[in-house]
């Protein structure tokens, strides 16, 4: 986020730091990325990234704070215990997972809003959400993801289910656009762009419906996912491929991965032939809806609470526009 969090200080965030030691010595604000907030921290133990986390944010964790966390640890835990297998950098794998405090917490909470979480300094470039890899880009994210997807599930792996996490808040919001909106700037706008599109994300929600009732009908068994390796979360180092952030990983089919880095028949033949499981194109589709619909949600919520004008309001505008043309498309 290129915004600092509300009510948090540098002195606050040192304080949870030391449960991964004591010293650190510098932090550094990083203004990269859109729903959390980064530092570089000068440790004892050399640099560290730092993430922070607004659990009042973090839909596609749960739906309220205490949802969130519940979902990210799982989720960190996940990642920690994939690394604890040898699947980390240090041992030649890919899985950048949160390192632990003194007592083994993957992450840790700072008041009632914010949760805490830090990674191991990696060098290395990484992409853009909305990048296309060229062919061997794709093909590396999708070797990294038949590797994930033969895992065997840690413990700590929750099930997620394909279903929108808040259908309730949109289908609400939804039945509000006749009536003023009076959270902030940003407010009226997006009243203004979902009432004129209404009728089509109506639509959206029902074509949902129906891959979802063919894909669950199915019963095909769920796998170890990342939940977003898009470009922006695939970090670049020589020949090396790493998965960075992990915040939404669980148990589900893995169309909910490879919907985001298969482009063509090549990128799904190479998972086939790979994993031996033919993707299913209804489950492709599924979660590629499922994306925009559950951000088309999540910006609604934004713009109708309470909000001032910031550079991350206007990058979230963006973001909400592009997503309501993208549906209709």
């Amino acid at each position: 986020m290129k915004d600092r969090p509300e009510g948090i200080d540098e002195s606050a965030l040192r304080r949870a730091l030391d449960h991964w030691g004591p010293g650190t010595a510098a932090l550094g604000y990083v203004p990269l990325g859109f729903g959390d907030y980064h530092w570089t921290a000068e440790t004892p133990s050399g640099r560290r990234f730092v993430t922070l986390s607004d659990l009042t944010e973090k839909y596609h964790c749960g739906i309220g704070p205490e949802a969130a966390w519940h979902g990210l640890r799982r989720a960190m835990d996940t990642a920690a215990a994939l690394a604890d297998r040898g699947l980390g950098p240090a041992d030649g794998g890919f899985v950048v997972a949160p390192l632990r405090t003194a007592r083994g917490e993957t992450v840790r909470r700072i008041g009632e809003r914010y949760a805490v979480a830090v990674f191991p300094w990696l060098e290395g470039a990484a992409g853009g959400f909305g990048d296309e890899p060229a062919a061997d880009e794709r093909a590396a994210a999708v070797g990294m993801l038949a590797a994930l997807h033969g895992e065997k599930p840690p413990a700590a792996a929750r099930t997620l289910s394909p279903e929108l996490s808040a259908r309730g808040r949109l289908e609400a919001a939804l039945a509000a656009v006749g009536e003023p909106w009076t959270g902030g700037p940003r407010s009226e706008p997006a009243r203004k762009l979902l009432a004129e599109h209404a009728a089509a994300v109506r639509g959206r929600l029902d074509d949902f419906d129906r891959l979802a009732a063919r894909v669950l009908a199915r019963g095909a068994a769920p796998v170890v996912t990342h939940g977003e390796p898009h470009p922006g979360n695939i970090l670049r180092h020589g020949d090396r491929r790493f998965l960075l952030d992990w915040d939404t990983a669980g148990l589900a089919l893995p169309e909910r991965d490879l919907w985001l880095v298969a482009r063509d028949d090549a990128d799904l033949d190479r998972y086939a032939r790979l994993t031996g499981r033919v993707p299913d194109p209804d489950a492709l589709a599924l979660y590629r809806l499922r994306w925009s619909l559950e951000d088309v949600d999540a910006f609604v919520a934004w713009f109708r609470a309470p909000h001032t004008a910031t550079a991350d309001l206007e990058q979230a505008w963006r973001g909400f526009s592009d997503t309501v043309n993208m549906l209709l498309s």
